[in-house]
Parts: structure tokens; sequence; C-alpha cells
């Protein structure tokens, strides 16, 4: 199992801006990712040996105490709570100890932990934030990947919540956005659970936000679960068009989660697989562009479930910038291009649909200019070759014909 999992991690790790190649230089539709189309701003794979400590040009490793959640841990630089294990993974250790007499809100402290964040080594603005983890189980564990809006002035400079969870809900995850007038238990935001019983302490998922001017949508492992624009603030204030950076913590104990119990086991872990931000060439994507120079286009820019995806006059709207999820998906709108219906017969049409995770919604690229949907082995087409607006795209047989060649950008 371990060639997949280090191909993976490679291609996170190498993954950069670069448009389609010439057609001359392809043999034989040669194949490069879908998300050649964006670029990796920031990636961490945790590669390293067992006990070194998290790569400092990346991250700040915070301490200390927090009151404002009455939170229970204590927060320790170096290695001790937060260390890579030898085998591609980042672990946030939380410990029942207190070994250096450390003083807490509440009196001396009782936990041990770690919180690693971003600032002033990078920020985001826009694209596709993931992280990769496996989270803890027990009464009180509390981990987040999360982000604050700089500089920091919270609620009034924004946080974003890609993923919380509380102890008590072993299924469940949260998404939330803070900021002026919707802050703490206030927030907006939803909880996405798993089927059938499972817990999230029990495998790594991918927890991730698709961010664009005055839209952020949330999934996990590839599924969309809710997406969040100013027009759910009731008339308060949008703060999320602007950098933000990234912050991993594993925090024990607080108003939500409540404090650890007799059934609380230590340690706990927080085991992170990698952390990324991919883009596309501009902060709201690129724009696809095919036959008579005409872009790919969200029919009527409605991110509703089963609107087609059309030519159309390239205008610069948000319903013809796309980015290149490191997932293989094409997005806009916060929904990926979708064949409808899984299908790979030709003629199946393509339209804008929640990301899920399934082939229908993977694409690679090719040197050719082609851009191909592994499951049918057809390519993205423009119904008729006809150049009009409003026409509908579609897989068919690659045929290396104008109508289904596109350049990025």
């Amino acid at each position: 199992m371990a060639a997949p999992r280090l191909l993976r991690k490679c291609l996170l790790a190498t993954l950069s801006a670069v448009l389609m190649a010439s057609a001359a230089t392809a043999q034989a539709r040669t194949e490069e990712p879908a998300a050649a189309a964006a670029a990796v701003v920031f990636s961490d794979t945790f590669d390293g040996p067992a006990g070194a400590s998290v790569d400092t040009s990346k991250w700040q490793i915070e301490t200390g105490d927090n009151v404002n959640n009455h939170e229970r841990q204590y927060y320790t630089a170096g290695n001790r709570n937060a260390a890579l294990d030898g085998q591609g993974h980042l672990v946030i250790t939380a410990r029942r100890e207190n070994p250096a007499n450390y003083q807490c809100w509440y009196g001396t402290c009782q936990y041990t932990s770690a919180r690693l964040n971003t600032s002033g080594k990078f920020t985001a603005q826009y694209g596709h934030v993931e992280a990769r983890m496996k989270i803890p189980r027990g009464q009180g564990m509390w981990p987040a990947f999360w982000m604050l809006g700089t500089p920091v002035n919270w609620p009034d400079s924004g946080e974003i919540d890609v993923m919380e969870n509380v102890g008590f809900e072993p299924a469940t995850v949260h998404g939330t956005i803070h900021g002026p007038g919707y802050s703490g238990s206030g927030g907006i935001g939803a909880a996405y659970s798993l089927p059938g019983g499972q817990a999230f302490a029990d495998a790594f998922h991918t927890f991730a936000v698709d961010w664009a001017p005055d839209s952020i949508t949330w999934s996990v492992d590839g599924t969309v679960y809710q997406r969040r624009t100013p027009a759910d603030l009731g008339g308060r204030t949008w703060v999320f068009n602007k950098p933000f950076f990234l912050i991993l913590n594993l925090a024990v104990g607080g108003y939500w989660p409540g404090d650890p119990d007799g059934s609380t086991a230590f340690p706990q872990q927080l085991v992170v697989d990698h952390v990324s931000v991919t883009t596309g060439d501009t902060a709201t994507g690129a724009a696809i562009r095919g036959l008579a120079g005409k872009c790919v286009d969200v029919a009527g820019a409605n991110p509703a479930n089963g609107t087609p995806v059309q030519l159309y006059d390239c205008n610069g709207t948000a319903a013809q910038q796309w980015t290149a999820g490191a997932d293989g998906t094409l997005r806009a709108l916060g929904k990926c291009l979708d064949v409808t219906g899984g299908g790979t017969a030709d003629g199946t049409a393509v339209q804008l649909y929640d990301c899920n995770g399934t082939a229908a919604q993977r694409w690679t690229v090719t040197a050719a200019h082609d851009i191909v949907n592994p499951q049918a082995d057809k390519c993205l087409d423009v119904t008729g070759n006809s150049s009009a607006n409003g026409t509908r795209l579609q897989i068919w047989t690659c045929t290396g014909g104008a109508n289904q060649k596109w350049t990025v950008g």
C-alpha cells in the first residue's frame, strides 16, 4: 500500500503552475494531471525523520494557554507535542501532564498540546485549501484546521474554520465563518456527518474549502456540504476577500467540547498527512478557451446542481473562472465540472454539480490541448462543432478536432 500513497504525496508536492504545452510536443495523448492548470502555492507533506520538528520556514509554533475559550491545555514549543513521525505525517499530541510547571488561566495546567500557524510565513487569498488528517477521539478533544484574517483583529478580521470536531460528536465535523456580528456561538456554518456509525478518528479524511471572491464552499472527501456567500449574512459585513493564514491545533477542553472526563484516554493525537493550498493563475481562477476563442461557461452563472456547461463569449465573470483541484477536478462557483449521470457514451452532456469525488468529475489535460474524462476515455467537446453562444458541452471520442481543443488562461 505504500507506493500509491507515496505517489499521491509526490504529486501534491510537485504540482506547479504551468499552462498546457504545445501540441507539437505531444505524443499519442501524453497526459498530465488536470491540476497542471493550477498552482500549489503552499504544500507540506511532512516528510522527514521521526521526531523532527515541523519546517520552520512554513510554520511557527504558538505557546501558552487560551483563556478566551476556557481551554485546558498549554501549547508547548519545540517537538514534544508536534513532531514528524518519519512516515510522512505531522503528529500533534495532547497529553495529560505538566512537565515544566506551566501555569494556565485556571491555575497549574493539566494538559499539554500544540498549535501551529503560518502567520508571517504564508497567507492565502482564494483557492482550494485542504488538509488530510486523522483526528483524535474522546470527550474534551477539539482538533481544528482553520484560518484567521490579517491583520488579526478578531472577530472583525474574520475566521474561516475549515474543520472543527468536538469529541462528543465522533461522526461529525463543522465548517464555520466568523466575523463582525456573527462570531463565537453566533458563527455561520453547517455540520457534516459520516454515515453508518463511522467515526472520523477511524481513518484519514480530507477537509477542504474552495474559496473565491464572495464565496466559500466546504467539502469532506470531495463531497460538498455547504456554500456561504454575503447573502447568508443578513446584511452584516463579508470580511473574506483578503489574505488569511493557516492554523492547525489540538485543544483540550473549552466551552464548546467540555472538559475531558474519566472516559477520555491520553495521549490523543491529531495526525496530519498533508496541507496544501492550490490556486488558479489568478485569484478567481482561469478561463478555459476553446472553439472560436470562446470560453467554458456555467449557464446563467447559476450554481445549482445540473446547470448546463456551455460555450460562450469570454467575459471574465465567475461563471468562466475555473480552478483545478489536486484531486483532478475542475471547479467553478464552488462546484465541479461533471459528466451527467456518470455517463461514458458519446454525446453525454456535462454540467455543474456538487463535488462528490466520483470518476464523473475527474479530468486530465493533455499536452495536445485535450481535456479528457479518464472514466469514459473521451474528450470535452463542443456539440456539433458550433461556435454559437450557448452551445452545450459534452464528452465525445477524441478526434483531434478544433472543437475539442482548449487553452487555459
